[in-house]
């Protein structure tokens, strides 16, 4: 070949290497861009809902905020046949039924309104609460269900499922809620106090007529838990099974 075809040759394979180059340098240079862009939208995207987040929870916190004002009311009843009728006093209820069913209400609007967020699960529970303490237990029942639904193992559902127990117990349903209380007290590692477990457990089963099974689970938790704030009510639990045996 002779020299200057090779210094051709040389020249077009250079050009073909700079023109690849180029256009490697290019292609990657859109990928970058298109990156750049992806990633953009996506932090747009992101500090969007993070706002919308704060904003929602905002919302749902002063609700919840709200209802917990009227279950904190003050009670002032009607003023008795013949004497004259108290002042009236803003943010007070002639009587607890009053100021429950006022509480309920601002409970489930909260929870209703926004179901998936903190304050709107706590709200469900306190819905179920203010149920059980209106003598409801299927309805606080299905508020409990409610939140075990969407917290699943979270702090919330295994109040509810405590909850859900107490309902049960409340309504009659002691071997359902003797169930739910065992299970909740073998879970020592569980965000609830396994010596509040164990007090109720042994009220219901005095509830249910097993004395022997009560008996049982007071000297457990006097035994395992010395210093909890129910041993003293778990000894006089023990002594009263003792004078009536």
């Amino acid at each position: 070949m002779k020299r200057t075809e090779r210094h051709h040759l040389k020249e077009n394979e250079l050009e073909i290497l700079t023109r690849q180059a180029r256009e490697m340098i290019a292609a990657r240079q859109r990928e970058v861009t298109a990156g750049i862009i992806v990633a953009a939208v996506i932090g747009v995207a992101a500090l969007a809902y993070f706002l919308w987040h704060d904003r929602v929870e905002g919302r749902a916190h002063a609700m919840l905020a709200d209802a917990m004002v009227v279950q904190d009311a003050r009670v002032v009843p009607a003023a008795a046949p013949g004497t004259p009728p108290p002042q009236p006093t803003p943010g007070t209820y002639p009587s607890e039924q009053a100021k429950l069913e006022a509480a309920l209400a601002k409970f489930k609007a909260t929870a209703d309104a926004y179901p998936g967020t903190d304050a709107g699960l706590y709200a469900r529970y306190q819905q179920g609460a203010t149920f059980l303490a209106l003598n409801r237990p299927a309805d606080a029942t299905s508020c409990y269900e409610d939140v075990i639904k969407r917290a699943g193992n979270r702090i919330y559902g295994q109040m509810a499922r405590l909850g859900v127990a107490e309902a049960q117990a409340r309504a009659g349903q002691y071997d359902q809620a003797i169930n739910g209380f065992k299970e909740l007290a073998q879970r020592k590692d569980g965000p609830l106090p396994v010596d509040g477990i164990l007090m109720q457990l042994g009220r219901t089963y005095l509830e249910a007529g097993k004395r022997a099974d009560a008996q049982q689970t007071f000297n457990r938790l006097v035994e395992e838990y010395p210093n909890s704030p129910f041993t003293g009510d778990a000894r006089k639990e023990l002594d009263a099974l003792k004078k009536s045996a």
